[in-house]
């Protein structure tokens, strides 16, 4: 099983009314840490708590949580609504999501990782969950609201818009590679980015050196030119536009690669490899 929230994204949603989206969140932050374990996602609950329930803001938010069950393919069975005047603030609400899932008891990942393995990562849809307490105080900083336009993608109407894409999903990309037994290990990256989440992959004394990082999608260069931070703390703190790390045998790369774009990724990158020294060593600057 695998609970989660969607943080401090939350206060976004809550300050431009447009809640249609964290439920999708709250889907992605639990079933993704279930197929990091090699679980097949059955079915989901949700908590959802708020000092004076609005029917359509919580309608709005349900309907969120089913697309994600949806893209995840399992099924939303149940979940609690709390009502707590004197716990929240008008407006104010928190979700908490919880998920279960299937795996053969001698499938469990990981298993079997070792020096030389090959690292596959796929991309992410943008920030994700993580790291909003700091995106949120960036646009502050930078004299911006969620209504201002967004100075990173003229494609969408608003920075508000831009930061409230959901979590994406990997359930439908990395089952079918699960199933057939091709990766030994994966990493969901999440907060602590790639430098903390891939290691928990790994046994003792087995690192990564990553030599293919794809370069920096425009809100993170955004983020790192508002923040000053640089790439070690960028890394640590945003997924970079990496969002989920597979671990494979180097033999089962290319079939891995097919079957991902087969099954929608666009682009899957060659991020590196183990090596016999532990942490995570990035080889090329994030541009």
């Amino acid at each position: 099983g695998a609970t989660d929230g969607v943080g401090t994204k939350l206060r976004i949603a809550q300050t431009t009314k447009k809640h249609t989206t964290v439920g999708i969140d709250l889907v992605a932050m639990c079933v993704n840490d279930l197929i990091v374990a090699g679980g097949e996602p059955l079915f989901f609950l949700d908590y959802f708590a708020t000092g004076h329930l609005e029917v359509e803001e919580a309608a709005s938010i349900v309907r969120g949580i089913a697309e994600g069950c949806k893209q995840a393919e399992c099924g939303l069975i149940g979940g609690e609504t709390a009502e707590m005047p004197s716990m929240y603030a008008p407006g104010d609400y928190d979700l908490a999501g919880f998920s279960v899932g299937a795996v053969h008891k001698d499938r469990i990942l990981p298993q079997g990782v070792a020096v030389g393995d090959a690292l596959l990562g796929l991309a992410s849809s943008g920030i994700h969950s993580n790291g909003f307490s700091l995106v949120r105080k960036l646009i502050e900083t930078e004299g911006l609201s969620y209504e201002s336009p967004c100075p990173w993608d003229t494609s969408v109407a608003t920075i508000g818009d831009s930061l409230l894409t959901p979590t994406k999903i990997y359930v439908k990309a990395c089952m079918p590679l699960i199933r057939k037994g091709l990766v030994k290990g994966m990493a969901h990256i999440t907060g602590g980015g790639l430098l903390e989440n891939l290691p928990r992959s790994l046994p003792a004394g087995v690192g990564a050196r990553i030599t293919g990082h794809p370069s920096l999608p425009s809100v993170f260069k955004w983020m790192k030119n508002a923040s000053g931070l640089d790439d070690h703390e960028m890394l640590r703190t945003f997924n970079c536009g990496v969002g989920m790390v597979l671990i494979l045998d180097p033999t089962h790369v290319q079939e891995a690669k097919e079957m991902l774009i087969s099954a929608g990724e666009k682009e899957v990158y060659d991020l590196g490899v183990l090596v016999g020294e532990p942490g995570v060593n990035v080889t090329s600057a994030l541009s």
